[in-house]
């Protein structure tokens, strides 16, 4: 009988430790990095070789389209532009339904500073093309030096920049853009994304 005990506890003993280290052999999730395509869109179309200040110049919704390689979201809005704006609109679409996802205003209260807002995450799917756009009278207008087209898409990490379009508008009105260019890019607007799985 004390044999029996013996073993029982032994047994009791060593599943408890297999089940602890087994706990413990887990690996913690993986966090990734942000990512601000921005940089990458502008080296990858050529379109950092020239940049001039565009203000009061109508009002227009204008940004780009892109696809994320990866599921993840979209944490925080980046904006500069070249003139103060207290309440610039920013949105993002389903590209395919034309549809407002989301809208978020940015306080831009010095010109030509980079403004960063933080926001509740948007999630993003992969392969799932989306609009990313802005609503103003200023941007800062970029170019390649001789003028040529970019060709898409561009590879931005794990950002697929699809094209960039406008349309007129109004300070009122969110207006999906439908007038395609590729000769220029305007903002600078953008985001950090980050994966999740």
């Amino acid at each position: 009988m004390k044999t029996l005990k013996t073993i029982l506890t032994l047994f009791t003993i060593s599943i408890f430790a297999i089940s602890c280290s087994s706990d413990d052999d887990k690996p913690d999730p993986v966090k990734y990095n942000e990512e601000n395509p921005l940089d990458a869109y502008m080296a990858g179309s050529g379109f950092s070789q020239k940049a001039v200040d565009v203000k009061n110049s109508g009002i227009y919704e204008y940004g780009f389209s892109f696809k994320p390689t990866v599921t993840g979201k979209i944490n925080s809005l980046i904006v500069k532009i070249p003139d103060v704006n207290s309440a610039l609109r920013i949105t993002l679409w389903d590209a395919a339904t034309k549809t407002v996802i989301k809208s978020e205003t940015v306080n831009v209260t010095t010109a030509n500073v980079t403004v960063e807002k933080t926001i509740t995450a948007i999630p993003l799917t992969k392969d799932k093309e989306y609009f990313f756009t802005v609503n103003s009278d200023d941007w800062i207008n970029r170019t390649k030096t001789d003028g040529s087209a970019a060709t898409y898409p561009i590879v931005a990490g794990n950002i697929t920049i699809t094209g960039y379009a406008y349309i007129s508008s109004t300070a009122a009105e969110t207006i999906f853009p439908t007038n395609a260019r590729n000769t220029y890019y305007a903002g600078d607007v953008t985001f950090k994304f980050q994966q999740t799985e």
